[in-house]
């Protein structure tokens, strides 16, 4: 599942579920695509996601550099124990901007306009 919202001109993308091969197909057409709709400051707020595969941390990082191609800024935020981990052992934590909440992540990309 994938929900957007909206908070203080930064878009906040809530995920839940699995994000693996059969997901990130879709979801990394659903961000990019607001990445080139010019939504450059994004929150991911990752609190229901149980599961992430690899196809998903490759998604992640092709948004990543979108947004660094734009200027843009992306924070994730409220990561499950075991979601942290994938990203840990990935190496991921020191190439993303992480926070434990979704108001650390907003105040975090507030801090940085």
């Amino acid at each position: 599942m994938i929900r957007e919202d909206e908070a203080g001109g930064v878009l906040v993308v809530t995920l839940a579920g699995r994000v693996d091969s059969t997901a990130s197909t879709e979801l990394e057409k659903q961000l990019i695509g607001r990445v080139a709709a010019r939504d450059t400051r994004l929150v991911l707020d990752l609190q229901g996601v149980e599961y992430i595969s690899s196809a998903g941390l490759r998604v992640f990082l092709r948004l990543l550099n979108k947004l660094r191609e734009a200027e843009g800024d992306l924070v994730l935020c409220s990561m499950a124990e075991s979601v942290r981990e994938v990203f840990e052992l990935a190496g991921f934590m020191s190439i993303f901007a992480v926070e434990g909440s979704r108001a650390l992540a907003l105040a975090r990309l507030s801090a940085a306009s």
